[in-house]
C-alpha cells in the first residue's frame, strides 16, 4: 500500500475514534445513569433519565469490552468538532478520500443524530460504499461514488427488541430538507418504506426478507416507519463495522463489512433485471472492491464467500454467476484466495482457434492465446517442458535461452505445433481444475505434465 494511503488510514482510524466517542456523549448526556438488561443470557445496556413523567430508558447497546470502555469514559468526554473537521478535510483533500455530496451527508447526519445508527441500524448502498476507500486503504472509482439514493437497513427483530425508537423519519428528514415527501408502497398505500425531496434525493428503509418471497412492508418500529423486504439483506448487514462519511466533523455510522459488500454485489449482478443500469455497477463496485480486498482481508473474504456459498443452491448460482462477470485477473487471484479453481464457474473453458504461437527467449516459453468466458487468456508451454515430454531440443552452445540462435527457436516453434492438439488439452485441464498459481493466465511447465496426464479431470 501507498505510504500516503497507510497515513490516510492511520487519520481515518482517529477520526473514527473520535465520532464515535462524539456521538456516545452527544446521544446520552451527563444527567443520567447506564444500567444493564439480561435478556436470553446477553447483557443489554440502557440510558436511564428521571423526567417529570418518570424514568424513561434508552436502548446503548449489547454489552462489549469497547461499550464498557466507552461507558467508563463517558463524562470525560469533550466536543472536539473542530479538530474532526480539520482531519475530515485533510483526508478529502490531502488524500483524496471521497466525501458525500453535501445534501446526502446532511441527510446522514440527522439520521445519524437521531439515533438511527445507535439503535442499530446499517447504512447499506453507493453510500456505505464511500467510507470502504478509507477503511480499506484504497482509491476507489468516484464513477462508482456517485448517488442521490440512501438506504438504511435493520432487521425487523432488532427493531423491536431495542425498546427505545427514534422521532418519526418524516419529521426528522423535513429538519434538513422541508421539501421531503412520503412515498407510499406501490402495493399498500398506507406504509411508507421510501421518502423523496427536491432533485431525486430519496432515502430507502429496507429490512431482511425471510421465509417465502414477500413484497409486504414490515415495520420498523424503532425507527418509526416501515421497510421493504429484501432476500439476501440480511447476509449484508449481519455483523456491521462502525464507520465514518467524510462530511463535516464526520459523521458516524455502521456499514456492512467490505466482504459482505463486495460478495453481496456478486449475488445481485444475476439478481437484477438485465434492464436496470444498477447491475453494471454492482459488478464493478465488487471488482473494486475485492482488489483491496484481496490485499488487506483476504481470510475475511474467503469466510463471507464460504457463508454466501453454503446457504444454499439459489446462492451458489447467483453468486458463481456473479464471478464469472469478473475480469480475468481479478477473478482468478479470488479463486486463488479462496482456494478453489476455475471449474467451479458455471460455462467457464478454456477454448483454442488456432492462434498463432511464438517462441519468448526471456522467458523460455512458447506463447499464444486462449478463450475464455469471452476474454483472452495468454497461455505458455514452457521450453523445459517441450525439451522433456515432446523431444524438443535447442542448439547445442545455446546456453543462457535469451541467446538462443534462431534455429533452436524455430525448432521449439515446430516441436510445438507437431504436438500442440496435447499440449492445449494439458493446458485446459490445467486452467480449469488445477489451484490457480497467477491470475489471468496459464503457462504449462514439466512437472505438470505426468500429473495431468494421469489425473482423472476432465480433458
Amino acid at each position: 500500500m501507498p505510504a500516503s494511503l497507510l497515513t490516510a488510514q492511520t487519520l481515518y482510524a482517529e477520526l473514527l475514534e473520535r465520532c464515535e466517542a462524539g456521538a456516545f456523549g452527544a446521544a446520552f448526556p451527563e444527567q443520567g445513569a447506564f444500567v444493564v438488561k439480561t435478556v436470553g443470557g446477553r447483557r443489554y445496556w440502557y440510558f436511564q433519565t428521571r423526567t417529570p413523567r418518570g424514568r424513561v430508558q434508552r436502548y446503548v447497546g449489547p454489552e462489549s469490552a469497547e461499550l464498557l470502555e466507552r461507558i467508563g469514559r463517558h463524562r470525560q468526554s469533550r466536543d472536539d468538532q473542530r479538530e474532526r473537521r480539520a482531519l475530515v478535510s485533510s483526508l478529502v483533500r490531502s488524500y483524496g478520500l471521497p466525501a458525500p455530496i453535501p445534501r446526502i451527508g446532511a441527510v446522514v447526519a440527522a439520521l445519524a443524530d437521531a439515533g438511527i445508527f445507535r439503535l442499530r441500524g446499517v447504512l447499506v448502498g453507493t453510500a456505505a460504499y464511500q467510507t470502504y476507500g478509507a477503511m480499506l486503504g484504497a482509491r476507489l472509482s468516484r464513477v462508482l461514488l456517485q448517488t442521490l439514493d440512501i438506504d438504511i437497513a435493520q432487521f425487523t427483530d432488532v427493531s423491536v427488541a431495542v425498546q427505545d425508537q427514534t422521532a418519526p423519519m418524516l419529521e426528522v428528514l423535513r429538519k434538513v430538507d422541508g421539501s421531503f415527501r412520503e412515498i407510499p408502497h406501490t402495493s399498500h398505500r398506507h406504509l411508507v418504506t421510501s421518502f423523496g425531496a427536491r432533485g431525486g434525493l430519496r432515502v430507502d428503509f429496507l429490512t431482511p426478507n425471510r421465509g417465502p418471497d414477500s413484497d409486504n412492508p414490515r415495520l420498523l418500529p424503532a425507527l418509526q416507519t416501515a421497510a421493504q423486504p429484501l432476500r439476501f439483506l440480511d447476509f449484508l448487514i449481519r455483523d456491521p463495522l462502525p464507520a465514518v462519511l467524510l462530511h463535516s466533523a464526520g459523521v458516524g455510522v455502521r456499514v456492512p463489512a467490505p466482504e459482505r459488500y463486495a460478495v453481496h454485489k456478486l449475488i445481485l449482478v444475476h439478481r437484477r433485471p438485465a434492464a436496470i443500469a444498477k447491475r453494471g455497477k454492482d459488478l464493478l463496485q465488487a471488482q473494486s472492491l475485492l482488489e483491496p480486498l484481496l490485499e488487506s482481508r483476504p481470510e475475511e473474504l474467503r469466510l463471507a464467500w464460504e457463508e454466501a456459498f453454503q446457504r444454499g443452491r439459489q446462492w451458489r448460482r447467483l453468486l458463481l454467476a456473479g464471478m464469472s462477470r469478473l475480469s480475468a485477473p481479478v477473478r482468478d487471484a479470488t479463486l486463488k484466495a479462496l482456494r478453489r479453481t476455475r471449474d467451479l464457474l458455471p460455462g467457464i473453458d478454456l477454448a483454442f482457434d488456432g492462434p498463432p504461437a511464438r517462441y519468448d527467449a526471456e522467458r523460455a516459453v512458447i506463447t499464444f492465446t486462449g478463450q475464455a468466458l469471452g476474454q483472452a487468456v495468454p497461455c505458455a508451454v514452457s521450453r523445459d517442458a517441450l525439451e522433456k515430454h515432446w523431444g524438443a531440443s535447442g542448439s547445442a552452445n545455446a546456453g543462457d535461452c535469451a541467446r538462443a540462435s534462431g534455429a533452436a527457436r524455430d525448432r521449439y516453434v515446430e516441436v510445438f505445433q507437431r504436438n500442440r492438439s496435447e499440449i492445449e488439452r494439458l493446458l485446459r485441464r490445467k486452467f480449469l481444475c488445477a489451484p490457480v498459481q497467477e491470475p489471468g493466465v496459464v503457462t504449462l511447465d514439466a512437472e505438470d505434465i505426468l500429473r495431468l496426464k494421469h489425473s482423472g479431470t476432465r480433458g
